[in-house]
């Protein structure tokens, strides 16, 4: 069941690339699970765990051979600052309008990790690292969805009515706006040249899902230690996830050549089917009345790091000058 919805949601997701076969599929989950209640039976749940767990961590690895580790140099100095900045903004905004919204724990977490990175890809990283519920998972995607179609047909005509250049709307672009597919759409919507800039800076903006996930891991073991009242060396495979060191690996291996240019098309529609089942999963053994509790709150906080990531950006490209 996971495979046969995953296999109509990826093609969807590439003919909609604003939605994204990710979304498609937790969406087709939810939406067969209430239409067929059986699927959600005792025996279905093995297959969902695999799915949820396992294909998702492997996804992780797959989206690694994107990445090149030598794209950080190529985007230059007078970027990081700003993804760098951005990246602080989005985090140190999520554990600040979390709690002032009352915004907690998992939700909290992977909303703020997804606005900062890369929206779905990252908090399909997180929720690998954490072990977040399913509830938090498909509110945080919900909430990176909504604002990654807003800044898709807002982007542009702001762009132009600020008169920033292809340099500074691709930096721009690529820091705050989530999701890659997302970005390459306001991208290449602007300009040819501003949209090749806003891919690379996207996708060394995603190279900060290791030190993040890092720490999440950290940050986890460790709660879960005190938690226990065990006062213990943490194990290296908890603080490195496997999945973590594949990813690294298939970046390093994309970096030396060892992953050919052919390779690309193929292998990144293997890690869009791989994330997109995993995310079918956990839309088919979900239930709706759990997003209902959640209310308006995460969508506010969404919407408050998202603002403050745009803002950020420009502003931080005035300071270093780059606009």
């Amino acid at each position: 069941m996971v495979l046969a919805l995953a296999a109509v949601a990826v093609p969807l997701g590439r003919l909609v690339p604003v939605i994204g076969g990710p979304v498609f599929g937790i969406v087709l989950g939810v939406l067969a699970g209430v239409l067929v209640p059986s699927l959600r039976g005792s025996w279905s749940r093995p297959g969902y765990e695999f799915a949820s767990k396992t294909l998702l961590q492997l996804s992780i690895v797959v989206l690694g051979t994107g990445l090149s580790l030598q794209q950080v140099v190529r985007v230059g100095g007078d970027s990081l600052p700003v993804m760098l900045g951005t990246l602080a903004v989005a985090l140190g905004g999520a554990w600040l309008f979390g709690r002032m919204l009352g915004v907690r724990g998992d939700t909290q977490t992977l909303i703020g990790v997804g606005t900062a990175i890369c929206g779905a890809s990252a908090i399909a990283a997180a929720t690998a690292a954490i072990g977040a519920k399913k509830a938090s998972v498909a509110y945080a995607l919900a909430t990176i969805f909504t604002f990654n179609v807003v800044a898709v047909l807002a982007f542009p005509p702001l762009g132009h009515l600020l008169g920033l250049d292809a340099q500074a709307f691709g930096l721009w672009a690529g820091t705050a706006i989530n999701d890659t597919s997302s970005v390459v759409a306001a991208g290449y919507s602007y300009s040819q040249e501003a949209g090749d800039q806003a891919l690379v800076v996207k996708l060394t903006r995603s190279l900060m899902l290791i030190p993040v996930v890092i720490g999440l891991v950290i940050l986890k073991s460790r709660r879960e230690d005190a938690s226990t009242s065990q006062q213990k060396k943490l194990p290296w495979r908890r603080m490195v996830p496997l999945f973590l060191i594949g990813f690294i690996v298939a970046a390093t291996l994309r970096t030396v050549g060892l992953v050919p240019d052919a390779w690309q098309q193929s292998l990144a529609l293997v890690g869009t089917f791989l994330i997109t089942a995993a995310l079918v999963a956990i839309g088919l053994s979900m239930r709706p009345g759990e997003l209902r509790k959640a209310g308006w709150r995460p969508l506010a906080l969404g919407a408050l790091l998202w603002i403050s990531v745009a803002l950020s950006s420009l502003g931080l490209q005035l300071v270093t000058g780059t606009l």
